[in-house]
């Protein structure tokens, strides 16, 4: 006969396993973290969380710490992405000699080719972008390859909606990918709309708990629609209304910049689409023929960055821009928190007698990383670094030039999160006459922006000054 446990022996039958999981839990949730955390920040941290709360801390390693992005689309596409890199080297199109090691760099990182013949033309605001998109999604034939950061169902939102019901009818192939943080901005849930009326639309690592994905800062911040494989479009502007500045009844309008892409480089950014699609839809997309180079065309490449295997790509690509400056570097981002590296690059930029620009916004919708990024300007200014703040309304735009030869356009912020933590993309484009274009808008901002004087930071009053310093602390995680 068995005897029933007391409740006395059960308690402390849990107590021994308790006792007994608590050093467990905590040395393989921290060992863990040591042995794959990539940033020594993040190892600290989660080791710490670790040994002061080992349970819990272990179950919210477990359900957050650990990076589960890991993807070989790129394998297992059938067209090869181009040349390998040190083919790309002997083929390398006509770049000015000062940028030749920039785009040597390029080769090497991205294994993508710098591609000559290509258009990438700038359309300022959702006034000008929104239209030229539609009509390339009414214009199609054969595909439509649209992912967005966020997709309103507010009126334009709506507007992109029929017309790809629209395209649907006709027989034309569409994906729509959303992010699955960014699906749920305004609460308009536009991805069932599109579900009903036969449009093939995924979110993208949508948060869940089985598997664990809870990721809540790996996100697709990546803005691109593909069309035909001939026409792409990419920048920071999302799909909302409240890109349409000129629209009087926009009660908080967001100023940024997008850009249609021509040339042989769109099929760099249809492979990108077809690899992320491949990740979120466990679809395999079949890619188009490259497109033929354009006459008087420009030299460009894509860049990808993200927290998997492009890991930092972006980063090391403004860093080697940066070092290879003569004359100028600009700089216009909505959020401006660079890493140590990249601070350093600036500041010995600026030194040696490059003038160094950076434009941000005088108010962005995030206070608290303004707030951050004024505890850190001051030894930007003591280097000789400008830095302009751009009265509202509200810039999102993020542009690169430098030495007036090298422009660089795409998603990323200047900050953590979109370099460290979330799927990024840029175009690099050795043109001048795009480098002209972008720096006619840097200096019609200049003349209506506001310097940054370290004088008046240093006058910050005391509270101000620690509320500052608070939230650079976490800089990191913003």
């Amino acid at each position: 006969m068995t005897l029933p446990i007391e409740p006395a022996q059960l308690l402390s039958a849990l107590g021994v396993l308790a006792a007994a999981g608590y050093p467990l839990a905590a040395f393989w949730a921290g060992g863990h973290a040591l042995l794959n955390a990539r940033d020594p920040r993040a190892a600290w941290g989660w080791i710490a969380v670790c040994l002061l709360f080992p349970l819990a801390g272990a179950l919210l390693y477990y359900l957050f710490g650990i990076n589960r992005v890991r993807r070989r689309a790129r394998m297992l596409l059938d067209v090869p992405d181009g040349p390998a890199a040190g083919e790309a080297l002997a083929h390398l199109p006509p770049i000015p000699d000062s940028l030749q090691a920039l785009a040597r760099t390029g080769d090497t990182l991205t294994g993508r080719p710098a591609l000559d013949g290509n258009h990438v033309q700038p359309l300022f605001d959702g006034d000008a972008a929104y239209p030229a998109m539609l009509a390339a999604i009414d214009n199609a034939r054969e595909t439509i390859w649209l992912a967005s950061y966020i997709f309103r169902n507010d009126r334009t939102g709506r507007q992109f909606m029929r017309a790809l019901e629209r395209a649907v009818k006709r027989g034309v192939e569409v994906r729509v990918m959303i992010d699955g943080i960014g699906a749920y901005y305004g609460l308009t849930f536009p991805i069932f709309w599109l579900r009903r009326r036969g449009i093939k639309a995924v979110r993208f690592l949508p948060p869940k708990l089985f598997p664990p994905m809870l990721h809540i800062n790996l996100r697709n911040h990546r803005k691109l629609l593909v069309v035909d494989g001939r026409t792409a479009f990419t920048g920071g502007i999302n799909i909302a209304e409240y890109h349409r500045v000129s629209e009087a009844s926009v009660r908080h309008p967001v100023v940024d910049v997008h850009f249609r892409v021509t040339g042989p480089v769109v099929s760099q950014l249809a492979r990108a689409f077809a690899e992320d699609w491949r990740m979120a839809a466990w679809e395999q997309l079949s890619l188009p023929p490259p497109p033929a180079p354009e006459p008087d065309g420009a030299i460009a490449r894509l860049i990808t960055d993200g927290p998997d295997d492009d890991l930092d790509k972006l980063a090391f690509m403004l860093l080697a821009a940066v070092g290879v400056a003569r004359r100028r570097v600009r700089i216009m981002t909505p959020y401006f928190l660079p890493s140590p590296v990249l601070t350093a690059a600036l500041e010995s930029a600026a030194l040696r007698g490059v003038e160094v620009v950076i434009v941000l916004p005088e108010k962005s919708n995030l206070r608290f990383v303004d707030w951050a990024t004024r505890n850190m300007l001051s030894p930007l200014l003591v280097s000789g670094v400008r830095v302009l703040l751009q009265p509202p309304p509200f810039a999102h735009s993020k542009l690169f030039v430098v030495d007036d030869a090298y422009v660089q356009v795409g998603t990323a912020n200047i900050d953590p999160r979109s370099l460290r933590l979330n799927f990024e993309l840029a175009v690099e484009c050795y043109d001048e006459r795009l480098a002209a274009i972008i720096n006619g808008r840097f200096d019609a901002i200049e003349r209506r922006s506001r310097p940054v004087e370290r004088e008046a930071l240093q006058r910050r009053r005391l509270p101000t000054r620690l509320r500052d310093a608070f939230f650079w602390l976490f800089s990191s995680y913003l």
